[in-house]
């Protein structure tokens, strides 16, 4: 394993065709400073994509990647602030690709659970490693940093989610 490997983690379970991610991150802001991270369109910018997010159930989500992905169309699921965000990480007629974001307050701390549901294709391990490189631009936008896109952790986590997925599918 390598020094970029052992730092990655990521929980999957196979259920019904679908294949279930959790990532976790313990972060040392308030849920709210987190929430605002994940829901505020300048915010969302400095991590993960330029676009709107209108925070409430039946609210759309509308996010460009640009050159480097399709873009994102849906509609928000659940919104609790502060607490549980879901929508589908998906536009047109794609595949639902639902996402939870739960926050949970531990002290004057936040565990922060992102838990994807995707369809058991090949790009599981390109989306589990896609979504852990954001979730480090998104500690460091916490700490007012801004950092490109982490290509050395998206290739080390890609290789540790196909590792990871083999050994589920074998178990």
């Amino acid at each position: 394993m390598s020094a970029d490997e052992e730092f990655i983690d990521g929980r999957i379970r196979l259920e019904a065709g679908q294949v279930l991610v959790r990532l976790e991150r313990v972060l040392e802001h308030s849920p709210e400073a987190v929430w605002n991270m994940l829901t505020d369109s300048v915010h969302l910018a400095s991590w993960l994509a330029a676009g709107s997010l209108d925070a409430r159930e039946g609210g759309r989500v509308q996010l460009d990647f640009g050159n480097s992905g399709m873009p994102i169309d849906c509609t928000i699921t659940a919104c609790r602030p502060h607490r549980l965000l879901s929508y589908s990480w998906s536009s047109g007629d794609a595949p639902e690709r639902p996402l939870t974001w739960e926050l949970l307050r531990e002290g004057v701390c936040t565990r922060l659970c992102l838990t994807l549901s995707l369809p058991d294709d090949e790009v599981v391990p390109i989306a589990c490693a896609g979504w852990d490189a954001h979730l480090e631009m998104l500690v460091a936008a916490l700490e007012g940093i801004s950092i490109h896109f982490p290509a050395a952790r998206f290739r080390a986590a890609r290789s540790h989610f196909e590792k990871l997925l083999k050994e589920k599918m074998a178990a």
